[in-house]
């Protein structure tokens, strides 16, 4: 109601564990944005487990190519090594 009568920019925050309740907050128009906390304290790569978990991909630098976490080695995309 806030971000509707106001246009303010709204941040979900507590609680949020799961990456499917984070896309059912987004997609509902809950809120714009969504705080993760205590799961990124928890897990450093919650985003890329988010982003395997619910189908994405993850844009990374060419540094993180090398160690995609290893339960999902696509979440990445199609990146092309070169040998040395």
């Amino acid at each position: 109601r806030i971000r509707e009568e106001t246009g303010v920019t709204t941040i979900a925050v507590g609680l949020i564990t799961e990456p499917s309740q984070a896309q059912a907050i987004i997609a509902s128009g809950q809120a714009d944005l969504v705080a993760i906390a205590r799961g990124i304290i928890f897990d450093a790569r919650w985003p890329w487990h988010a982003a395997a978990e619910l189908g994405g991909q993850v844009t990374a630098p060419p540094q993180y190519w090398r160690s995609p976490p290893r339960e999902h080695a696509d979440v990445f995309g199609k990146t092309v090594l070169g040998m040395r």
